[in-house]
């Protein structure tokens, strides 16, 4: 009960600043209300195995942390429960945490990361893509190209139409160049479609640079004009996204990195369990919650650690087979000795405080 309100909490904490940055994309791009709770639903789940493990870290302390501090743990070790018995339970717990971070780390994180990118460049299309609406400046791309319509008759047929280019935000365009484009009426083709085009009719195009003498001016009876928009249409290709089966095959560092982070999250719920219950070890008289400074500057420690290692494999400076494994190595003599250090009797503890 205690893991599943602490990560509750968690969850809610970081979830809060992720509505934020959804609710702000979708703004901005003008996503309909099903794209947002679907972004949000799938973006959430990338939060469970960062929250998962530290919830299950920070309940065994408090867990323990009140047997201690109630002294009923007192009362256990009298009757010859060990501070080694204390993993029975605990580690059934521990398994089906470690197995659920294994299912989320190799195969529902990756689709949910997967989905919500299409859904994000799916509903970012059709709101650039989608049928121009009368008396609305819309830009399309990197906002290089505007587009005006006064009104739109019953056909589809827009009139009084503007378009507007900047050249220096086109790939290969010249800088500071523009075109102005006046038509009196066009059709749009392809509405809702990556590629799409722009018939205008009897008009007028401009093309020049602001505050030059000379400028192009051409008068056109029809004028097509393509508009493609890429970049943040298509779904990116991470080692985020990829199948655990994409990433076992790579050959590429940072898809093998990619996997030892994923193999890692289960092995950081096993780890963090076999140092919590050592750690979570109280002083006669000692607060409650003494140790749970020293719990979470741990984990962040443990955290950092495992990221600065992922960047080393990913840049080469550490081998394959060293990867993020001599992290969790680490930890574990240090939860093991500390385990150690309180299962020793009390006699051999005396005696080697006295020396």
């Amino acid at each position: 009960m205690t893991w599943v309100a602490v990560t509750a909490v968690l969850l809610v904490i970081l979830l809060s600043n992720q509505l934020a940055r959804v609710l702000s994309q979708a703004a901005a791009n003008e996503f309909p209300q099903g794209v947002v709770l679907a972004l949000i639903g799938l973006t959430s789940a990338g939060y469970l195995t960062i929250v998962v493990p530290i919830g299950f870290f920070l309940a065994i302390m408090l867990a323990l942390g009140r047997l201690y501090h109630e002294s009923e743990m007192a009362a256990m070790q009298s009757c010859g429960f060990g501070t080694l018995q204390l993993y029975r339970p605990i580690a059934i717990l521990g398994v089906l945490i470690a197995a659920l971070l294994v299912w989320l780390s190799f195969w529902a994180i990756p689709q949910a990361m997967t989905r919500a990118q299409e859904i994000r460049a799916s509903a970012y299309r059709d709101a650039q893509l989608g049928m121009l609406e009368p008396g609305r400046f819309r830009t399309f791309g990197s906002g290089g190209v505007v587009f005006y319509a006064e009104r739109v008759d019953d056909h589809g047929v827009l009139h009084n139409v503007h378009v507007f280019v900047d050249h220096g935000t086109i790939e290969g365009g010249s800088e500071g160049e523009i075109e102005v484009w006046v038509a009196a009426r066009a059709e749009q083709r392809g509405a809702g479609q990556t590629e799409q085009l722009f018939v205008m009719y009897d008009g007028e195009m401009y093309q020049g640079v602001p505050g030059a003498g000379e400028f192009r001016i051409m008068e056109f009876t029809e004028a097509g004009f393509p508009i493609a928009v890429g970049g943040n249409t298509s779904v990116a290709s991470s080692a985020e996204m990829k199948s655990s089966a994409e990433l076992l095959n790579s050959p590429d560092i940072r898809d093998r990195a990619e996997l030892q982070r994923r193999m890692s999250t289960p092995v950081l719920a096993l780890v963090l369990m076999v140092l919590a219950v050592p750690l979570a070890r109280l002083r006669p008289r000692e607060g409650r919650f003494g140790r749970m400074g020293i719990a979470i500057v741990a984990y962040f420690v443990y955290s950092l650690l495992l990221d600065a290692s992922r960047e080393w494999l990913e840049s080469g400076a550490v081998p394959e087979y060293v990867g993020l494994w001599w992290v969790h190595g680490t930890v574990l003599c240090i939860g093991l000795w500390l385990l150690v250090r309180d299962s020793a009797p009390l006699r051999w503890r005396s005696a080697r405080a006295s020396t």
